[in-house]
């Protein structure tokens, strides 16, 4: 992954900090939140770089959209294919501007139809622009009706970009049910962290003892005085749970949302450090 300028300031901001939290905090409780924050300065810049990946890849699926429509009404009018793209190279298409310009210029140095797509598809690596271009290739090389091929890519983009948007509404709902769960889920461990636990006397080891009096002789599960579980000790299991959690859980709101488990990083990481946060927070005030 090459690393631009943004991202490398993230980085050593997040350094600074964790350079100044172990100087002036090493020890305190508020330690380990200071070092939830470097890491948030520290990834930020890629999780946007992501964020704005996945709308520039939308972007380009809806402009090749309207490219492949006006392709589609350049050809039905007569007019060669080559020479239908590098008329329409001329318009705005967003993102996928300089891709339709540079797919032009290949043209008109001569370079093969064919090959010129192909370089055209992967320049821009896109799963729904790799299919469409490969049927439009095997149209053009066949030699068949370029013009119905070319509206039926249009069409099936069309619809296939409609299914997209009606799904991302049905599911956002959903996606706002699970950030609403994961942090009453939070609530609900601080509770039990800081105000059920602390009730109890100690947290004993449960072990395996034999228990040969039992029924069929069959062994129980028997206190044994174990070694107790330290405050700091359930602390950490509990943050283990949430980060743990909160990982996942963005994995799926992702995958439902947007059909792609990439899409789940952004949600991953909100979730994590929401839930780092708050429990250190919480500790370094009331711990």
């Amino acid at each position: 992954m090459k690393i631009d300028r943004t991202k490398l300031l993230g980085v050593i901001a997040g350094i600074i900090v964790v350079i100044i939290d172990l100087i002036f905090f090493m020890g305190q409780k508020i330690f380990a939140f200071i070092i939830g924050i470097a890491v948030v300065v520290a990834v930020t810049p890629f999780i946007l770089g992501t964020i704005r990946e996945s709308k520039r890849e939308q972007d380009i699926e809806e402009k090749f959209l309207e490219f492949s429509r006006n392709l589609a009404e350049s050809v039905m009018t007569g007019t060669p294919i080559s020479r239908s793209i590098v008329n329409i190279s001329k318009k705005d298409y967003g993102a996928l501007t300089p891709h339709v310009q540079k797919l032009s210029n290949q043209i008109q140095l001569g370079i093969p139809l064919s090959k010129a797509l192909q370089i055209f598809a992967n320049d821009i690596d896109n799963v729904v622009v790799t299919r469409a271009i490969a049927l439009i290739s095997e149209a053009e090389k066949a030699g068949g009706e370029i013009d119905y091929i070319l509206d039926s890519v249009a069409k099936s983009i069309a619809e296939t970009e409609k299914l997209k948007k009606e799904r991302k509404a049905a599911i956002f709902n959903l996606v706002m049910q699970g950030y609403i769960i994961f942090f009453i889920f939070i609530g609900i461990m601080l509770v039990m962290e800081f105000k059920i636990l602390p009730l109890a006397t100690g947290i004993s080891g449960i072990e395996m003892k034999d228990n040969v009096g039992g029924i069929g002789g069959l062994g129980g599960m028997v206190p044994t005085g174990g070694k107790s579980l330290t405050p700091e000790e359930t602390s950490n299991l509990f943050l283990y749970l949430l980060l743990t959690q909160g990982f996942f859980a963005g994995l799926t709101i992702g995958k439902l949302s947007e059909g792609a488990l990439k899409a789940g990083i952004k949600h991953s990481f909100i979730l994590t450090v929401a839930a780092f946060l708050i429990s250190t927070g919480v500790r370094a005030l009331l711990g």
